[in-house]
C-alpha cells in the first residue's frame, strides 16, 4: 500500500469532526454504520474513529441519496463494486497460460522490432 493510501486509511477522526466535514448528524452516521455502509474503527475507549476514506464514503452516500438512490440501492452498488474488485484480484492471481505468454512475447517482439504501427512523429525510411 502506498503511503498516501495508508495515511487516508488511518482512523484518526472522531465522529464530531466527521459531522462537520460531511454535514451529517451523528444519528445518520451511526445509521450508515448499522446498515454496513461504513466501518469505523474503535479506540481503547470504544469511541468510533473514522479515516479520510470513511469521510469520502459518507459524502458519496450523501450524493447517492441526493440523486434518489435508497439505502438498499447503495448497498447493491457497493456489493457490486466489491465483487468486481474481487474478480479483478482473482484474475490477476490467475497463472499465465502458454497461449498468454506467446501472445505477450509476440507483441513485445513486434513493438521492439518496430514492426507494429508507426509511432506518431516517426518517419518511415524512404
Amino acid at each position: 500500500m502506498k503511503e498516501k493510501e495508508l495515511r487516508r486509511s488511518l482512523a484518526v477522526l472522531p465522529i464530531g469532526t466527521v459531522m462537520k466535514l460531511t454535514s451529517l448528524t451523528a444519528r445518520q452516521i451511526r445509521y450508515y454504520e448499522a446498515q454496513q455502509l461504513v466501518f469505523p474503527e474503535r479506540n481503547e475507549g470504544n469511541r468510533r474513529m473514522y479515516s479520510l476514506n470513511d469521510v469520502d464514503r459518507l459524502l458519496e452516500i450523501k450524493d447517492y441519496l441526493a440523486d434518489g438512490v435508497n439505502v438498499a440501492g447503495i448497498k447493491a452498488i457497493y456489493d457490486q463494486q466489491q465483487k468486481a474488485a474481487q474478480a479483478k484480484a482473482t484474475a490477476q492471481q490467475k497463472p499465465l497460460t502458454d497461449e498468454d505468454v506467446r501472445r505477450i512475447l509476440q507483441d513485445e517482439f513486434i513493438r521492439q522490432g518496430g514492426l507494429g504501427h508507426p509511432t506518431p512523429g516517426m518517419q518511415r525510411p524512404l
